[in-house]
């Protein structure tokens, strides 16, 4: 199957068209047609050469996703489910906020953490998605966008879709250099966070790539005998280890990090969690926010409940009162099954029953 050429960064878009013969500055028309003026087809392209276009339509195309069921919520969130060219299902998420519009993009065909509370990882990873994939989800939400006729446009991105982003860490790098190239979609780097369960090894590669993406790191727990019970990854990379890689990015980059926390009725959401938590934290707080999350269930977690507000009030008073920055994360799209997989995991059971 051929490869989408969203895939390519400029930078590698212009170095292939050099090496078949192209000049440079059919690159930056391409580029435009795909990014600025977003046709569907390469054929649209219309001050590019005959045979430039019929070189891309020999190797490349444009889009690979197909949109299988759209779901909008009441508060205008909407959950899109897209079929890959292989049959493979992911999801991405089109979220309304007062600063922007925020998609979240899935990275990988299920994943392999294995966090114990999670719809995600209800099917394990079947593969990777190549860059061009991860970037036609941006693509396609703007599509949906550009056919309302409302002149919005994708202007925030958080990478904590279906998979781990640092277990796909090179097509990550390519999606993100794409969507912050500045000739093209120009969706600044202050503007994207990628969401890591903790891989301590890509954590320092991360700080070292010199590019102002946030990031946010899934905690879930303040000791590695309560994380490790709900987070398997705990076992290969244990607080300890996580918490050095944090400190080298922060000395690295002195960027703000955000530590997510989901809150789980009596397993992790006690005053005394919040203050070992805050204790973790301690020497990190100038550039530290916890994010608390209240839970979603899930029908095959249901160990797993929703904690109660009061418990959620005193875990943030906790925090708080050891200065700790921290906020409950604003709940959206509840009504279309809003935690992250359940739309793909039931569609999927769908089809196996009615084969």
């Amino acid at each position: 199957m051929k490869k989408s050429i969203y895939g390519l960064t400029r930078d590698q878009l212009i170095e292939w068209l050099l090496e078949n013969g192209q000049k440079k500055f059919r690159a930056e028309q391409v580029w435009d047609w795909l990014y600025i003026k977003r046709v569907q087809s390469f054929s649209d392209m219309k001050n590019v050469s005959k045979d430039c276009i019929q070189l891309l339509e020999d190797n490349f195309v444009i889009q690979t996703l197909k949109e299988s069921v759209k779901q909008e919520s009441e508060d205008g969130t909407i959950k899109f489910l897209f079929e890959m060219e292989d049959g493979n299902l992911i999801e991405t998420v089109l979220m309304r906020f007062k600063y922007g519009l925020s998609v979240c993009v899935t990275t990988q065909v299920g994943c392999n953490i294995g966090c114990s509370f999670c719809a995600s990882g209800l099917l394990k990873k079947n593969r990777d998605l190549d860059a061009g994939e991860i970037v036609g989800q941006i693509m396609k939400v703007q599509e949906h966008l550009d056919n309302m006729q409302k002149d919005e446009r994708v202007s925030h991105i958080v990478v904590m879709g279906i998979g781990e982003p640092f277990d796909n860490y090179k097509n990550l790098m390519n999606f993100l250099r794409v969507v912050n190239d500045q000739k093209g979609l120009a969706i600044g780097a202050r503007h994207i966070t990628v969401s890591t369960s903790g891989l301590a090894k890509k954590i320092v590669d991360f700080a070292n790539e010199n590019i102002q993406v946030n990031l946010a790191v899934s905690l879930h727990a303040p000791n590695d005998e309560l994380r490790t019970k709900i987070m398997v990854i705990n076992k290969a990379f244990p607080i300890e280890k996580v918490m050095e890689a944090i400190d080298y990015y922060l000395e690295t980059t002195n960027r703000r990090i955000t530590f997510e926390y989901i809150l789980l009725k009596d397993v992790n959401d006690h005053v005394e969690e919040a203050q070992q938590l805050a204790r973790l934290l301690e020497n990190k707080r100038h550039l530290s926010y916890v994010n608390l999350i209240p839970y979603n269930p899930v029908d095959e977690h249901s160990q797993y409940q929703r904690s109660s507000q009061e418990s959620i009030d005193a875990f943030f008073q906790a925090l708080k009162k050891k200065g700790i920055n921290c906020g409950v994360r604003l709940e959206q799209g509840t009504d279309i099954d809003a935690a992250c997989g359940q739309l793909r995991s039931k569609q999927i059971k769908k089809e196996k029953v009615s084969k």
